[in-house]
């Protein structure tokens, strides 16, 4: 007799059934598939800077069975941060050399567990730290007291593939033209009888290229009071002038200040005498004619004449 089952609308024998059940199953696993790239094939570190150089590692996996990928990532030297597909690769403080990275995934579990493989590599390169130029600077020749002043820098010998930056600093006063060029100008406003410094720094090279240039004020002097005479005679005051005159040959850079006071004949006396001493200054003891000023002082009872030498930057004090 012959048993038959029903199995939805077929109907199978038992020998059937059972060659069904011990017939082998086969499985068709599709692999995954990985890449792996850096961002740069090439980074500077050099051991000594202590650096925190670094590189991105980027991953492409792609799993056809839809499979969690596992992202596991290791290196030769250095530190990988991270665990997906993306990581910072570290490399400061390495020797120069080439070096990889290597990244396998897994997907699935159990039987269907699949893994794939990649690796990339980074040249970690220490370029030669460039030596310094010549660094000068060229200080101003004529320092005057509450003038500007101007200093230059030179640049002598290689420069590398480096341009130059020029960073000034002064001790004191202020760079009012000029920073960040070879050539700077500095307010020197209130600086009598102090000293500035002034320092360029190089930018651009590791090493320290700077020059600095220092400069002094001369203390400042006050007007000295030469003569003072009243209506006198026209030879004894041109006596009195050519005394004048020579003080004043002693200092070139000082000025001469003639102050007239006009007496009871009034300011038109003064002015008159103020023209005939200004021009037998100039014209007949050939002194220049922008070192000699002459005032119109307050009235006295009689007609006075005082003559004054005035260093550089000063006048007098009339009181």
């Amino acid at each position: 007799m012959t048993i038959y089952l029903i199995l939805g609308l077929g109907i199978l024998s038992c020998a059937e059934v059972l060659a069904q059940k011990t017939a082998p199953v086969t499985y068709v696993y599709n692999p995954p598939t990985v890449s792996l790239s850096a961002e740069e094939s090439v980074i500077h570190a050099c051991e000594a800077d202590g650096g925190m150089a670094s590189v991105r590692l980027n991953a492409r996996a792609l799993s056809p069975d839809g499979n969690p990928i596992r992202y596991r990532w290791t290196s030769e030297v250095g530190q990988i941060v991270g665990d997906g597909s993306a990581v910072t690769w570290n490399l400061g403080n390495v020797k120069p050399g080439y070096y990889r990275a290597f990244l396998e995934i897994e997907t699935g579990s159990g039987d269907r567990e699949c893994q794939a493989f990649s690796s990339t590599g980074v040249l970690v390169d220490c370029p030669a730290i460039p030596a310094c130029p010549t660094v000068s600077i060229s200080c101003p020749e004529k320092v005057l007291i509450d003038q500007p002043v101007t200093f230059s820098a030179v640049l002598s010998g290689p420069l590398g593939n480096i341009t130059p930056v020029y960073n000034w600093t002064v001790s004191a006063g202020r760079i009012i033209e000029g920073q960040g060029t070879n050539i700077i100008k500095v307010d020197t406003t209130g600086l009598a009888g102090q000293a500035l410094t002034a320092t360029m720094s190089l930018g651009g090279y590791k090493v320290d290229c700077s020059a600095t240039c220092t400069i002094h004020f001369p203390v400042p002097q006050t007007c000295r009071k030469f003569d003072e005479f009243p209506d006198i005679a026209r030879d004894d005051e041109k006596a009195r002038l050519d005394n004048f005159v020579i003080e004043l040959q002693n200092d070139p850079s000082s000025s001469g200040y003639v102050y007239i006071y006009p007496g009871a004949r009034g300011t038109t006396e003064a002015q008159a005498r103020a023209r005939r001493i200004a021009d037998y200054l100039s014209t007949t003891r050939r002194l220049d004619a922008r070192r000699v000023i002459t005032r119109i002082g307050p009235s006295r009872p009689n007609l006075a004449v005082e003559l004054w030498a005035c260093p550089q930057g000063s006048t007098p004090t009339i009181k």
